[in-house]
């Protein structure tokens, strides 16, 4: 047997600051005995949580089941490690694997070597029992390895995802310096949107913003387009309980009506962009979707904003953008009375041009870029907290005074 088979543990990378987050995700589709660690979350989980977390969860990246868990202090001794374990159970001649390796304060210092010594063990199991071996593949293999070296303890692990969880599939067309998608569904959900507001994105672009809203109202489960996963080849792999987890999360889709979800930007290319990728969507056309810059809309009253907008490194001049922000701030403090706008900018200098106090900063990665979602309240709904919390410090002062 593997090491999950013993344990049922697994391992959920995710994308830098968002932990704590994906936590609490894999805890609502089933994850047991979560542990926060870095970029991932340690979990157990049956055969029907392992498929229902692949199929449903926004945040995570890839769910990795741990093969074999040993010290490894030189390379040779992990070739050697490797050329022992029963690869047959999981890959044959047939099919194609690739592997991805990290590395980190040990004996063995390059990844790319790490993952050479762990493709030879392969080869010498599979030459040792049949004769020949099965080829690599790194674009588009059947099998994802994932080798994890760190003080000299070594994890090899079957990939239960196969490709990235933040491909969802619905990304046919885009523009410049998309928003992965994950990062998208996590903007969604901090901003805590169920659908009994309106939510707009104002500069939705490409409209993975759109989409993961769209997906999270609907109920539409992230691999909805999907159709391989890693844990297809999972030597237990349960076919009736992965189809009865399946129909399970499609029951549960459900529509949504007009005037809740609308996108808007000022390029068509833009909004051609995301009226092709929103199209392969269930309730897709209840999306409502303008080519209009924020700045000619008169009004957004008692509704979410969550929005991306270009803070001028992949795309568009600074000192243009610095205008933007600042426009962007004066919309906001003028024309969105009862309003919440949920921004996140990857480069943290910018947020002074907005000019408004934001009520939340949380840092969040999007790919190399370390960025920060604003909450910005309007002033109305920031006067009401300001008189809330004036009431709550009363009562604690008349508390007080009659004790």
């Amino acid at each position: 047997m593997f090491e999950y088979q013993k344990s049922n543990r697994f391992f959920a990378q995710v994308t830098g600051k968002m932990e704590q987050l994906c936590e609490r995700e894999l805890s609502e589709l089933g994850a047991k005995k979560t542990r926060v660690a870095y970029r991932g979350v340690y979990f157990t989980a049956g055969k029907a949580a392992l498929y229902r977390i692949n199929y449903m969860s926004r945040l995570a990246t890839r769910v990795l089941a741990p093969l074999l868990t040993f010290s490894c202090h030189s390379a040779r001794y992990l070739t050697k490690t490797a050329a022992n374990i029963k690869w047959d159970k999981i890959l044959s001649l047939r099919k194609t694997f690739a592997i991805a390796a990290t590395v980190s304060n040990s004996s063995i210092t390059h990844s790319l070597y790490a993952s050479q010594c762990l493709k030879d063990g392969i080869a010498d199991y599979f030459t040792a029992s049949y004769g020949e071996r099965p080829n690599v593949d790194r674009k588009n293999p059947d099998i994802r390895i994932n080798l994890h070296i760190e003080n000299n303890k070594a994890v090899i692990s079957l990939d239960t995802s196969g490709e990235s969880l933040h491909k969802r599939g619905y990304r046919q067309s885009g523009v410049d310096a998309p928003m992965q998608e994950t990062l998208a569904a996590s903007l969604v959900r901090l901003s805590g949107w169920n659908g009994e507001t309106p939510l707009w994105d104002c500069m939705c672009g490409s409209g993975t913003i759109l989409c993961e809203a769209l997906m999270h109202y609907c109920r539409i489960p992230a691999q909805y387009l999907r159709k391989d996963f890693g844990f297809y080849l999972l030597p237990d792999f349960d076919l009736n309980v992965w189809k009865r987890v399946r129909e399970e999360c499609i029951k549960n889709i459900r529509t949504m009506p007009r005037g809740l979800l609308r996108g808007s930007d000022k390029s068509r290319r833009a909004i051609a962009a995301t009226t092709e990728n929103m199209r392969s969507l269930p309730s897709h056309e209840a999306v409502e979707l303008s080519c209009m810059p924020f700045q000619k809309v008169s009004s957004y009253e008692q509704g979410i904003i969550v929005s991306n907008p270009p803070y001028g490194i992949r795309q568009g001049d600074k000192e243009e953008v610095k205008v933007l922000y600042k426009e962007l701030g004066d919309f906001l403090k003028k024309k969105c009375c009862g309003t919440s706008a949920y921004l996140y900018i990857g480069d943290t200098s910018l947020r002074k041009y907005i000019g408004l106090k934001p009520s939340q900063k949380i840092p969040l990665v999007n790919g190399a870029l370390m960025g920060e979602l604003l909450r910005i309240d309007s002033y109305r709904i920031a006067f009401r907290k300001q008189l809330e919390k004036k009431e709550i410090e009363k009562k604690r002062e008349k508390g007080s005074a009659g004790n």
